[in-house]
């Protein structure tokens, strides 16, 4: 198995600088684009912790950032590459404020890995992980189950967009065929009924998301910017997300419909939004799955208080530094 690189995302929303260049650009409607999206936890180092603790066999840290790094971390670090937007994407897509160009243009980073794994910073390893939990025989871990796309917030949008891409190249019943074993696993439990009730409509309706790690191929990224070059690049160049817009999310389904994938487990990890703080913390002490999705969502109450709990328990399930930290 060749080297596995992962890939995190990071912006810190308190940037002076980075906040007048936010400013200068700023669409009128913010809905999209809601403050909790660049919302800094606070937690990150416990990120680290928990791949150094959970995964030392990574490769390589890529920490991509609009240029700023957390005061308490350790640039110098062997394993950990700090890599600016400026260093991997084009100037025309620049300055940019979504996370969707960020993601679609990961395969130009100079020396990535073709395996990768992209994680956010508000996604933490709670378990040991290995090697063939995100990569089997070179292939990526995905969820392969057929699943309706449900509208319900702007996102539905970038959801249906992907998909909508996905069956102007691809034949449904012809990939189930073709790869039935990966489309039908004990992995995936009882959701699997989910693509047996999809099978009445012959177009794909959407995917399982888990919402949780993206395992992707490099060389994935650059077939699908050879095929759909016009709407990557129109993505790539909305500094703020639009509902045009596609995201990562564009070559996990890629993967899926040409069958080169294994099946991932669908107890990997949990997703959980603040509001669930007592099921969150609850996650972290009895840590029977691998990983914790800690999502940030829209008219929170008590949001310290909130935090604070959640901070405390995460300093209790890592309480020592990492060696990525100063």
């Amino acid at each position: 198995m060749d080297n596995i690189d992962f890939v995190v995302t990071w912006v810190d929303g308190n940037d002076k600088e980075w906040l007048k260049s936010k400013a200068q650009y700023q669409p009128e409607n913010k809905n999209i684009n809601s403050e909790i999206r660049y919302r800094d936890f606070g937690t990150f180092k416990y990120w680290f912790r928990s791949v150094e603790k959970y995964a030392p066999w990574v490769n390589k840290i890529y920490l991509v950032t609009e240029g700023h790094v957390p005061d308490w971390l350790d640039i110098n670090s062997d394993k950990l590459v700090i890599v600016k937007h400026s260093d991997y994407m084009p100037k025309s897509y620049l300055p940019t404020f979504s996370s969707n160009p960020i993601e679609l243009n990961l395969h130009r980073i100079p020396e990535l890995s073709e395996h990768f794994v992209v994680f956010n910073d508000d996604l933490f390893l709670m378990n040991n992980v290995s090697e063939d939990d995100f990569f089997h025989n070179g292939l990526p871990r995905e969820v392969g189950i057929y699943s309706p796309v449900v509208p319900y917030k702007e996102f539905s949008n970038t959801v249906f967009n992907n998909v909508r891409i996905i069956n102007e190249h691809f034949n449904k019943n012809s990939d189930l065929k073709k790869n039935w074993k990966k489309f039908i696993s004990a992995k995936y439990g009882k959701e699997q009924l989910r693509t047996l009730a999809t099978l009445p409509w012959g177009k794909i309706t959407g995917y399982r998301n888990l919402h949780l790690t993206r395992s992707h191929l490099k060389s994935t990224f650059k077939k699908v910017w050879d095929e759909e070059y016009d709407i990557l690049n129109q993505t790539s160049k909305n500094r703020f997300r639009t509902l045009s817009d596609v995201n990562q999310w564009l070559f996990s389904y890629w993967q899926i419909e040409t069958g080169q994938f294994y099946p991932q487990s669908v107890r990997l990890g949990k997703y959980y939004t603040l509001t669930d703080t007592d099921k969150i913390i609850e996650f972290i002490k009895e840590s029977k799955q691998k990983e914790l999705c800690i999502n940030d969502d829209y008219n929170i109450t008590n949001y310290e208080n909130k935090m604070n709990r959640i901070t405390e328990s995460l300093q209790e399930k890592f309480p020592q530094k990492s060696h990525f930290e100063k």
